[in-house]
């Protein structure tokens, strides 16, 4: 899993955390009608998926149960279809149903973004266009979601509004040019990438005359994406952003940009439906 750069061991603590919290809160009271043994199970995949998660699904359990045993029979990022069991496992029968839906609430969620986020992957092998995920995640999972992108085949774009400039219309407005404002950001902010945002060709032409790092191409027209490309000629990264879909991702990528920043792949998704049992795989 040390490819797609686990975030560090307090963050999936703290989302685990408030999760059995807010679940559990003064007690498992439907658990604590049966007996404290040892119990295995299992989960299975009820649908196709890129498995996501393992190390939340891990910590819910840990939890609850130090010394739970945990068998995974498939790695993070792998795609595995309907019927698959993925992990099997053995611990207290309290601990294992208290950390139940916490555990698969973050396997589900997070196997639904590397599978959606995946699928935009697909359609851009073969060319130079890589895919970026946006701020629009679920509250609370901004660093759980952009790890499911990684594992996804996905790029992170900026984590939040403190590691990288980002130079809208009514940014540039209030310092008067494209130009002004990047400057301004240079100076205030030397060590950070700075991103424009032009709506048009004319933009574009400021924007690549400034210091910014990368150009954010709006809504542009194919025709006008193509265009963008040629007048940029490699000097500066270009990334798209605005209505982009599937269907549309193969036309964005012929005309040659490197980025392009989808927020449905973590704000469209569908848990991927994942089911627990107790007792042996048939």
């Amino acid at each position: 899993m040390s490819e797609f750069h686990v975030p560090d061991s307090t963050v999936i603590e703290a989302d685990v955390s408030k999760s059995l919290e807010e679940d559990i809160r003064t007690g498992d009271v439907s658990a604590a009608l049966i007996e404290d043994d040892i119990e295995h199970g299992f989960v299975i995949a009820k649908q196709a998926a890129v498995i996501c998660g393992r190390p939340w699904f891990d910590a819910c359990f840990r939890r609850l149960d130090p010394d739970v045993q945990l068998q995974w029979l498939v790695a993070e990022g792998d795609d595995v279809s309907a019927g698959t069991v993925v992990v099997r496992f053995s611990g207290q029968a309290r601990a294992l149903l208290g950390a139940e839906r916490s555990a698969l609430n973050f396997l589900q969620t997070l196997s639904a973004t590397a599978t959606h986020t995946a699928a935009f992957a697909k359609a851009l092998q073969g060319t130079r266009t890589r895919i970026l995920d946006t701020r629009k995640t679920l509250p609370g999972l901004r660093q759980a979601q952009k790890y499911a992108v990684r594992v996804g085949g996905g790029m992170n774009h900026r984590m939040g509004l403190y590691d990288a400039v980002m130079l809208k219309e009514n940014h540039i407005i209030a310092e008067g040019s494209i130009g002004k404002a990047v400057a301004k950001a240079r100076r205030q902010f030397p060590a950070l990438p700075v991103i424009v945002e032009v709506d048009n060709l004319d933009e574009l032409r400021q924007a690549l005359d400034s210091d910014c790092t990368r150009i954010l191409i709006d809504d542009f027209s194919d025709a006008d994406m193509h265009e963008a490309v040629r007048i940029t000629d490699g000097r500066k990264a270009l990334e798209v952003s605005g209505s982009v879909s599937l269907g549309r991702l193969a036309a964005i990528a012929a005309s040659g940009v490197d980025f392009v920043s989808v927020g449905a792949i973590t704000k469209h998704i569908h848990a991927i439906d994942f089911s627990m049992r107790l007792g042996e795989p048939q």
